[in-house]
């Protein structure tokens, strides 16, 4: 299948000279048609850089986005105008009009595309409806809450029935539960209208559920790509390590010379391997961290174990464990920081 959009050697320069700043340096990538696609990195790796250079908010200094086929960057204005229309966009802070109130809110795009009032009403309380929002129609954003407010928003930027939706740090704002209620609606979303979506984020919890693949920005540079699994089970960088690793606060509190991380599926999880390993060298080993996540439908945990300080057991234990087909990854450079 083509990829609904691909991203080729885009680079975006801001300033020259001493203030000039590589926000996003040579990043490529591609997404396929519904996918939900996450871009994740810590503040400053180039994120709201690299989102605004898909709809050309921010035109690229060099490179090329391809959406649906076309070059965005080869599209004479008028064209680019109506190629947008195609990509919605909602945002950390949602950008109700305060004045209006929600179903008006919601009608705001489409009386701009010269939809009737009666039509563009209609379709309004048919969004409300998918949102969960149908009995705050006459509600102004004042009397509504952060997620509200967000739901609101994007029954909005669906007005315009765009294709992709990209979504910059759109639950930033929200509490812990009210977010995954916004995530779960995006993913919705995404099943029931076909919607390709991209995800801009710090948050490797908000990743986890909803997206399907991922690259990891840092420092404008692309670090790393591929599968959300692949990334929580093995990450390659130390940028994706920094964001992956839930225990990295605990990890550098804790003592000992060889600190493992342990991650596993729903189909390894329930293998007594601690109990196993103890059995079969008859030595002890600490649980410093543990935590189990649901990644796509399906369980994946992680452990933070202490081994022995013997060298050769320690290293016959991590052989031991990547023979049960687990993912095994040294934290010593952890330690102490």
């Amino acid at each position: 299948m083509e990829p609904i959009i691909k991203v080729k050697n885009v680079s975006k320069v801001f300033g020259d000279g001493n203030n000039r700043v590589d926000a996003v340096h040579d990043v490529s990538f591609e997404i396929e048609k519904g996918d939900i696609f996450g871009i994740i990195g810590l503040s400053g790796a180039g994120k709201s850089t690299m989102v605004r250079c898909l709809n050309l908010l921010e035109k690229p200094t060099s490179g090329t986005v391809v959406v649906n086929g076309k070059n965005l960057m080869e599209l004479p204005e008028k064209e680019l105008r109506r190629e947008r229309q195609n990509i919605g966009m909602i945002f950390q802070h949602f950008n109700l009009l305060m004045q209006r109130n929600v179903i008006d809110n919601i009608c705001f795009p489409m009386e701009i595309a010269g939809v009737s009032k009666k039509d563009a009403q209609k379709r309004a309380m048919e969004l409300l409806k998918t949102v969960g929002l149908e009995e705050k129609a006459k509600a102004y954003p004042s009397q509504l809450s952060g997620g509200q407010k967000q739901r609101v928003a994007i029954a909005r930027v669906l007005s315009n029935n765009p294709q992709i939706l990209l979504c910059d740090e759109a639950t930033s704002a929200l509490d812990p539960q009210t977010t995954k209620s916004i995530l779960s609606l995006l993913k919705q979303i995404s099943e029931e209208m076909g919607i390709t979506i991209v995800v801009i984020t710090h948050e490797m919890a908000v990743v986890q559920q909803i997206c399907r693949h991922v690259a990891v920005l840092d420092h404008g540079n692309l670090a790393e790509s591929g599968t959300v699994e692949e990334l929580f089970r093995s990450p390659r960088t130390e940028a994706a390590r920094r964001l992956v690793i839930n225990g990295t606060e605990q990890i550098s509190h804790m003592k000992g010379k060889r600190l493992i991380r342990v991650t596993f599926s729903n189909h390894s999880a329930f293998e007594p391997i601690i109990g196993d390993i103890t059995l079969e060298y008859k030595t002890p080993v600490n649980i410093l961290y543990a935590d189990t996540k649901t990644i796509n439908g399906n369980a994946e945990g992680e452990m933070i174990l202490q081994l022995p300080e013997s060298k050769e057991i320690a290293d016959s234990m991590i052989q031991y464990i990547r023979g049960k087909n687990l993912g095994v990854e040294e934290l010593d450079h952890y330690v102490g920081q």
